[in-house]
């Protein structure tokens, strides 16, 4: 079954250092507490406001041994005024056997706010 795992955090600044540093650590933590295969992802969204442009925050899932030939986009998040600002979304479409109510959805940083219905806040 195909099965979208979401996640999203905040950039520290508006740098490639600080940009990537805050994807790496949701990404790590989708893929640790969803036991994700890159063998079995179809493909990685990954948004971002506005306010980031130092770098593709895509750049960042390269890092990660075994992910070279997943299809990762970029896209632009929506400009909704009062919306999260320096925010970093992440969906992940999975072949898994977990149930729709089984997957952890991780939210770190000032993103935490965004699904406190179902995300999990999952910070070190």
């Amino acid at each position: 079954m195909l099965r979208g795992v979401r996640g999203a955090t905040t950039a520290s600044s508006n740098t490639e250092e600080a940009i990537i540093s805050a994807t790496e650590e949701l990404l790590s933590k989708l893929i640790e507490v969803n036991q994700v295969n890159p063998e079995y992802v179809a493909s990685v969204f990954i948004s971002a406001t506005e306010d980031i442009d130092a770098v593709f925050p895509a750049k960042a899932l390269r890092n990660f041994p075994g992910w070279k030939f997943v299809p990762v986009m970029c896209m632009r998040e929506l400009p909704i005024s009062d919306s999260l600002q320096m925010c970093i979304r992440v969906m992940m479409h999975v072949n898994t056997t977990q149930s729709q109510e089984d997957v952890v959805h991780v939210y770190l940083g000032n993103a935490d706010v965004l699904r406190p219905d179902l995300g999990k806040n999952l910070e070190s």
